[in-house]
C-alpha cells in the first residue's frame, strides 16, 4: 500500500508557481533525516544528492508547483481579478473555493454573472477566465490590510480515497513529489551506480523553468522526469483518445508536444518493468509537456531522458484521480531504474 496521509499532506500544501515556500519547507523537513546532501538553488529547486559508484550523473525531477492564480486587481467593492498561473479550462472554475495568500490567508469563491440574468447569447457562449472574479465577502480596505496585487491564489480541496483511487487537487504533480520522496527514503542506504540528483523543481507549470535551471547546473548524463498524464478512460472516449487507463500501471512516455523520449530510455524502462513484473503502459500525449524536455536538452550535449507518467483522470481540475496501484508500481519502477542504470547498454544501435 501507499502512505495516504503523507500523500494527503503533500497535495494540500499550497505552492503556486514562484511561491513554493510552504511545500519547499515541508520537503526540506522530510529530507533532513536522510543521508543525502540537501541544497536549494537560486530558483528555489530542492536538490537531494548522493554520490554514486561512477562519475556519470542521473537526475530525476518532479515539480512541486501547482496550477494557481495571481491577483491582478482589487476593485472598489473588494472583488478580485486574477490571472491564471498554468493551464485552465475556464468552465472548471465555476463554484470553486480558493485561498488568497498574503499576510493573512483569505478564503474566497470563484464567482461570475448569475445564469438567471444572462442573455441567451451569454448562456451559449463558452466560459472564459475573464468572466470570473473572486468574492471574499470583504471590503477593499479590509483586503488591502493583508493582500494586494501579486498575491498568489491557490485552490481549496482536500484529498479523499474513492475505492482504489485517490482524489484531490494538485495530484499534478504532487503525486510525483510523493513518489520521488518515497523512493529517496527507500534508497537511503543503497549503493547507487552513479551520482544521483533528485530535484523537486519549481515553476514547471509556467514553462519548465526550475528544471531548465537545475539541468543546466547539474549537467546530467541521464534524466528521468516524473509527472502525471491523461487517463481518458471515461464514457464516450474512443480507444485512440484514452492515452492511458487507471489501474494498468504507470506509463512510460514515448512523446508529448515538447519531447520525444530517447528510445534507449524507453527501452530501458520497459525492460526494467518486465524484469520486475511491473505492469506498465505506453504514453503518447498530443498536447502538454513536462520537465522531461528540460532534462533532455538543457544541459551541455543533452541527456538520455525519459519520463515515468502517472495516469490521472480529470487533469487540471480539483478532482484529479489516480489509482493507488499505479502510484505504488511507479515507486518500484523508479527505484529499479535508479539502481540498475549501469547494467544497460546505452550505445546507439
Amino acid at each position: 500500500m501507499i502512505d495516504i496521509e503523507l500523500l494527503k499532506q503533500i497535495c494540500e500544501i499550497p505552492g503556486a508557481p514562484g511561491f513554493e515556500q510552504e511545500i519547499r519547507s515541508f520537503l526540506l523537513n522530510q529530507l533532513s533525516g536522510l543521508s543525502y546532501e540537501i541544497s536549494t538553488d537560486s530558483m528555489g529547486n530542492v536538490i537531494a544528492f548522493k554520490k554514486g559508484s561512477s562519475d556519470q550523473k542521473l537526475m530525476c525531477a518532479a515539480h512541486m508547483d501547482e496550477i494557481s492564480y495571481i491577483v491582478t486587481h482589487i476593485d472598489d467593492d473588494g472583488f478580485i481579478r486574477f490571472q491564471a498561473l498554468g493551464g485552465f479550462d475556464p468552465k472548471t472554475l465555476t463554484a470553486q473555493r480558493v485561498y488568497i495568500h498574503g499576510d493573512k490567508i483569505i478564503p474566497g469563491v470563484m464567482a461570475s454573472k448569475p445564469i438567471h440574468i444572462m442573455s441567451p447569447e451569454e448562456k451559449r457562449k463558452p466560459a472564459e477566465i475573464r468572466d470570473f472574479f473572486i468574492d471574499t465577502g470583504l471590503s477593499k480596505d479590509e483586503l488591502l490590510k493583508y493582500i494586494g496585487t501579486g498575491a498568489p491564489v491557490t485552490r481549496e480541496r482536500t484529498l479523499i480515497e474513492m475505492g482504489d483511487c485517490v482524489n484531490s487537487k494538485s495530484l499534478d504533480n504532487r503525486v510525483s513529489v510523493f513518489i520521488l520522496l518515497e523512493c529517496l527514503k527507500n534508497l537511503d542506504n543503497a549503493v547507487l551506480p552513479m551520482d544521483f540528483y533528485a530535484v523537486f523543481t519549481v515553476q514547471e507549470e509556467m514553462g519548465l523553468r526550475g528544471a531548465t535551471v537545475a539541468t543546466s547546473s547539474i549537467q546530467p548524463d541521464f534524466g528521468i522526469a516524473l509527472d502525471t498524464t491523461i487517463a481518458y478512460d471515461l464514457p464516450g472516449a474512443q480507444a485512440h483518445e484514452m492515452v492511458t487507463k487507471l489501474g494498468l500501471g504507470p506509463a512510460v512516455k514515448i512523446m508529448d508536444s515538447m519531447v520525444i523520449s530517447d528510445y534507449r530510455m524507453v527501452n530501458y524502462m520497459k525492460s526494467i518493468a518486465k524484469n520486475q513484473n511491473i505492469p506498465y503502459q505506453l504514453e503518447i500525449l498530443q498536447g502538454g509537456g513536462t520537465d522531461t524536455a528540460a532534462l533532455q536538452r538543457s544541459g551541455k550535449g543533452g541527456a538520455i531522458s525519459g519520463c515515468i507518467s502517472i495516469p490521472t483522470r480529470h487533469l487540471h481540475q480539483v478532482i484529479e484521480m489516480a489509482h493507488k496501484s499505479d502510484i505504488r508500481h511507479a515507486i518500484t519502477l523508479l527505484q529499479h531504474c535508479i539502481l540498475d542504470m549501469s547494467d544497460f547498454d546505452w550505445n546507439f544501435r
